[in-house]
């Protein structure tokens, strides 16, 4: 459907009306609330100048705003920014200047790394700020924007979007594709659960969501990740496409006690995780409360999916003990996919990163060519890709990740896997030097850049190592300098000071000498058996 999702969200707001569209604890936002908020919201950046094209960050925490201040933005016809809440200044500032934004919606939480970030970007975007008392110059509160005369609605094409990704190039890296695009990833999160045919035109939306809506709620979705990320924001909009409802945790963080009482209470159908990051808590959580004898009620839950990060067959297996859902565990990326999929019930053989191949997918080994299934040989997963897509301002990184192949275009983000003779695919982990820590995308050359500035450090190697409920953990194998001496929390307190701390390592391990060859390359896989060991 090449239309603008705000025009599809208008659609099914003009459906739903009274439903709920989003709710967190007790606060209930329709969707006729949801478009107006929007509509005034809009109503206000387009006074401040903001239009077509133009660039919005959203630097909020998951609720109700959130989705507000995103579809304000599609509104315009501008472009919404997702703006990560844990970054530091610095990192803020990169992003907001790699994306040039005209506005900053933005928690009073973060509204120090805000100011600071506009300010070494050398901006001076429209802020709004939720909560707290507004002090940065020119910035107005999100009620005072939300008086302003709402937009009327307007006529709207197959407009840009863009999610930023942690990426491989150690800060954040933009992801820029269309709404067409964004159309049916979001269709598979929603009309694919209900097993209903995608609509191709807004005409047939509308008669689709009028044929569900006599059944009750379609859909009830409850993000565990944060909106900022794009398992947290396609599962959440595939349920809004869908006429649904997104239920958000009542805290700013992932609780997984918060999660199973969002279930029980919001008699939800469909949580989104991202692996073990947070299925093992939840399954500790369930676990707990049925020892104290206060079991949550999850008999509503359907479906739990998960993207991302490894989701181990023991805690698939704990899951299923205390809810008889569908596991769908699901390798995807911010660049496209799904790439392949594994589907677990209760009764079901349970798996780790074991996968089916999706329609449509393949894996290429360094040649273009399709790995022989059983050939014990390690190719990437390939999904095709959209012919609008591509990385914002890097044309090199887009020609290396979106490959035409036979003919047609394909992303190939380096996910290393094998294949056997039925067709089970075996995930190896990423081909790039990126580590991914519960969700959170690291770089490690960034991390070794900031490690070596430290005095005590000579030499530096930074690894993802495995770790049963992160996916990977950020290792750090040093050499000193001669008498020099350094602990892991100086090494923590250095990183931390100047990135984000997902991004600080969890363990040091100390050698007299890195391993390299001899033109300076590291030995990343030696670097990885010591930090292991």
């Amino acid at each position: 459907m090449e239309e603008n999702f705000a025009t599809v969200l208008e659609t099914v707001a003009d459906v739903m009306t009274d439903r709920g569209a989003v709710t967190q604890g007790d606060r209930v936002l329709t969707w006729s609330r949801l478009d107006d908020d929007a509509a005034r919201l809009a109503g206000h950046l387009g006074a401040a100048g903001i239009g077509p094209g133009q660039r919005v960050g959203i630097c909020l925490y998951n609720g109700p705003e959130y989705f507000v201040s995103l579809v304000a933005a599609l509104k315009l016809r501008a472009v919404p920014v997702n703006v990560n809440y844990r970054y530091t200044t610095s990192e803020m500032a990169y992003l907001l200047h790699d994306a040039q934004v005209a506005a900053v919606v933005y928690d009073a939480a973060v509204a120090d790394r805000v100011a600071g970030g506009v300010a070494a970007a050398g901006q001076r975007p429209a802020l709004v700020q939720l909560g707290g008392e507004v002090a940065l110059p020119g910035a107005v509160s999100y009620a005072d924007a939300l008086a302003a005369e709402p937009m009327a609605r307007i006529r709207r094409g197959n407009d840009e979007w863009l999610m930023y990704t942690g990426g491989t190039t150690g800060m954040p890296r933009g992801v820029l594709s269309r709404h067409s695009w964004l159309f049916g990833v979001v269709a598979a999160n929603g009309f694919l659960n209900l097993g209903v045919p995608y609509p191709r035109s807004l005409d047939e939306l509308r008669t689709t969501l009028e044929g569900l809506k006599p059944g009750g709620e379609t859909m009830v979705t409850v993000p565990g990740p944060p909106l900022m990320h794009g398992a947290g924001m396609y599962t959440s909009l595939g349920a809004l496409l869908a006429g649904g409802r997104v239920a958000c945790l009542s805290g700013r963080g992932y609780d997984p006690d918060d999660l199973a009482r969002t279930v029980e209470r919001q008699r939800a159908d469909t949580v989104g995780i991202v692996g073990d990051v947070f299925a093992v808590p939840l399954v500790d959580a369930l676990d707990r409360a049925v020892a104290q004898g206060r079991p949550y009620d999850l008999s509503s839950l359907k479906r739990v999916l998960s993207y991302g990060v490894m989701w181990s067959a023991q805690s698939k297996a704990r899951l299923l003990e205390h809810a008889d859902v569908l596991c769908r565990d699901l390798v995807a990326a911010t660049e496209g996919g799904p790439f392949a999929v594994a589907e677990t019930r209760r009764g079901d053989p349970v798996q780790t990163a074991r996968f089916r191949l999706l329609p449509g997918c393949r894996i290429l080994d360094d040649t273009g060519r399709d790995v022989e299934p059983g050939s014990g040989r390690i190719g990437r997963l390939a999904a095709v890709a959209d012919e609008h897509i591509h990385y914002l301002g890097d044309q090199a990184k887009t020609a290396e990740t979106f490959r035409t192949v036979d003919g047609v275009r394909y992303v190939v983000p380096g996910d290393l896997v094998s294949i056997d003779v039925e067709g089970v695919v075996t995930f190896h982990g990423r081909g790039s030097g990126v580590i991914n820590t519960g969700g959170e995308k690291v770089f490690a050359e960034e991390v070794e850049s900031t490690i070596r500035r430290h005095p005590a450090v000579r030499d530096v190697m930074v690894v993802g190592v495995p770790d049963p409920t992160w996916g990977q953990r950020v290792a750090a194998v040093v050499a000193l300098a001669p008498g020099a001496s350094l602990t892991l929390a100086q090494l923590r307190e250095h990183v931390g000071a100047q990135l984000a701390g997902y991004k600080r390592p969890t363990s040091l391990t100390i050698r007299d000498e890195l391993r390299r060859s001899p033109s300076g390359k590291a030995d990343l896989r030696w670097a990885a058996g010591e930090a292991a060991e």
